[in-house]
């Protein structure tokens, strides 16, 4: 219990000094639990307590990814997120793969590393569209886009590496079968679920931690990842009212999963076999492939390499979901790379976000000299 303590401690510090400096606090709060915990001064261990917050973290984490995702405003807005989708999963993908794999991962840690090094965060691009007063930039519709097509990706790459050694049909046929039955509850007792949610009492909280944890318990006796269950719960019950839910949930989701994020960075050990020049390649090619993708993502989407620079600049960071994945399937060293990409990542991705309105400015009063040069000459 000491170690909670101390985390959430050190986390409310980290939280305030985060906000006033208009930064992400996801890449401190690793930070932090890598400095005090066996990599560091040891001061933080884990145990039974701060495990089973992190696992509520996870799963409301990924209950909120189910959440956002409304089928009828993907189907409506198809053409942006499968044009802009396509570009950031190929490039990223590919250059994620290739760059762990000749660095000396296996095929299978290649894979994981490349996933992480895709997804980036949508809580962090989020929040810098929002503080950096950004949302009514034409470019901010396609970061949004992007996130939603990587949310699909992460939960067929989840699906994928759940199922083991099962039968793929088999296990997509479960996955399908669970998310009709959770669909149907959803939808034909959609009027009791409103009157819950409707309530100003404790019942609306009670009701959405309890499914959450239900349904991930229940997960176990359908032979379903409870990662799956959750998110197929998430997107059930974005039929019904998806934004009641998310305040309801939302204070679970934001303790737990700051928990997470610091016992993480427990874990880490930078001396039990991760290479320095390794974890710096990636994590440079990280911000690089970014650029890459962005800028191609401008073009198509909006005819300007300018807007590809915006685009990159608020999907830089990566955050959430590369830790849930190197917390589900990594390897110690696997994890260890993820963390310091996620670390690199988001800490660049905040201030090219905070200052891309200069760098845009800079790149065309540069242009504009050029130009007045050559007609001079």
């Amino acid at each position: 219990m000491e170690s909670l303590i101390v985390a959430l401690f050190v986390c409310l510090i980290l939280a305030l000094v985060t906000k006033y400096l208009s930064i992400p606090a996801i890449p401190f709060y690793i930070l932090a639990g890598v400095l005090l915990g066996k990599a560091g001064g040891g001061l933080l261990t884990n145990n039974d307590v701060s495990q089973f917050f992190s696992e509520m973290g996870l799963i409301f984490l990924l209950f909120f990814m189910g959440l956002g995702l409304k089928p009828e405003r993907i189907a409506s807005n198809r053409a942006a997120v499968l044009t802009s989708g396509i570009i950031d999963l190929n490039v990223n993908m590919i250059i994620g793969f290739a760059s762990a794999y000749l660095l000396g991962f296996s095929f299978t840690e290649s894979l994981i590393i490349a996933a992480a090094f895709y997804i980036s965060s949508t809580a962090m691009a989020l929040t810098s569209l929002i503080e950096n007063r950004k949302l009514m930039l034409r470019e901010s519709d396609t970061v949004i886009w992007l996130m939603v097509f990587e949310d699909l990706v992460l939960i067929l790459f989840l699906a994928i590496l759940s199922a083991g050694n099962q039968n793929l049909i088999i296990f997509f046929v479960k996955i399908i079968a669970v998310l009709g039955v959770l669909y149907a509850l959803a939808h034909y007792g959609k009027e009791f679920l409103v009157s819950i949610l409707d309530r100003d009492d404790e019942l609306p909280i009670l009701f959405t931690f309890a499914a959450v944890l239900t349904t991930a318990s229940f997960s176990m006796y359908l032979g379903v990842p409870e990662t799956m269950m959750v998110i197929a719960l998430g997107v059930a019950f974005a039929t019904t009212d998806p934004d009641a839910f998310e305040q309801h949930a939302r204070p679970f989701k934001d303790v737990f999963l700051v928990v997470f994020f610091v016992f993480f960075g427990v874990t880490v050990d930078f001396s039990g076999g991760a290479n320095w020049f390794v974890i710096g390649a990636i994590s440079l090619l990280a911000v690089a492939s970014k650029l890459i993708s962005g800028l191609l993502t401008g073009i198509f989407i909006h005819g300007s390499a300018l807007s590809g620079l915006e685009i990159w600049a608020n999907t830089i960071a990566r955050g959430e979901f590369s830790i849930a994945l190197a917390v589900l399937y990594g390897s110690p060293v696997v994890s260890t790379t993820i963390a310091a990409m996620v670390i690199v990542t988001s800490i660049v991705g905040s201030f090219m976000a905070k200052y891309s309105g200069i760098l845009r400015r800079g790149i065309v009063s540069r242009n504009r000299h050029k130009a007045s040069q050559r007609r001079i000459h």
